[in-house]
């Protein structure tokens, strides 16, 4: 059993998440010892819940297409973990989704990023991934953020949403794919670099 196996017990025998847990949901994210990049955007959304596949909507080919990589680079790579802000499905609210739940980032993401020692740099997807990370260091809102992701590099590389419904953000703001999206691509080539495994390494990769 991994440290990774170890955390995933323990989140779904967490009292916060019972309601899951009885109903036969388990935590979805991805770890391995050899991360060196991750992504951590909102909440997972039903059908990531339902699928077991984190980003596996028009919003994750996009954010595939920013960062220069296919499906499988995207979901199978140990070099790239992918750490919502809440491993599990909120829920709907009266205007979309419900936003990830309070305190639970803040008690996993420490255990969990603490055991990939490799990680280089974190992908903040949207605001609530920013507003965690970032803190103080944020700008007045998010388009601010994402302009200035020079500062926060190279832990941190802050993006808007990929979602379809942010096409007139895009529109207004052709900057973002002129300067943020190149950078993004070289940080995604250079520290997922593709290698052979050993059944061994392919062990240590846990994706839950």
């Amino acid at each position: 059993m991994t440290i990774f196996d170890e955390i995933h017990a323990e989140i779904a025998a967490d009292p916060m998440n019972k309601e899951y847990t009885e109903r036969g949901i388990f935590p979805l994210f991805k770890a391995s010892k050899d991360a060196r990049l991750v992504i951590v955007g909102q909440a997972l959304g039903r059908k990531a819940e339902a699928t077991r596949l984190f980003w596996n909507d028009p919003s994750g080919d996009r954010l595939r297409e920013w960062m220069g990589i296919d499906r499988d680079q995207f979901y199978n790579s140990p070099y790239l973990a992918q750490l919502p802000m809440d491993f599990y499905y909120p829920g709907k609210g009266k205007s979309g989704d419900n936003p990830p739940r309070p305190g639970f980032a803040e008690k996993w993401h420490p255990r969990l990023l603490a055991a990939m020692p490799n990680v280089e740099t974190i992908i903040l997807v949207g605001d609530y991934s920013q507003r965690y990370y970032l803190v103080e260091r944020r700008k007045t809102n998010l388009t601010e953020t994402v302009k200035h992701f020079q500062e926060y590099l190279p832990r941190y590389l802050p993006l808007v949403h990929p979602s379809p419904r942010n096409k007139a953000w895009l529109k207004r703001n052709p900057w973002f794919e002129a300067e943020v999206i190149p950078v993004v691509r070289e940080v995604t080539a250079r520290l997922m670099e593709i290698k052979s495994q050993s059944s061994q390494e392919r062990q240590e990769q846990t994706d839950f």
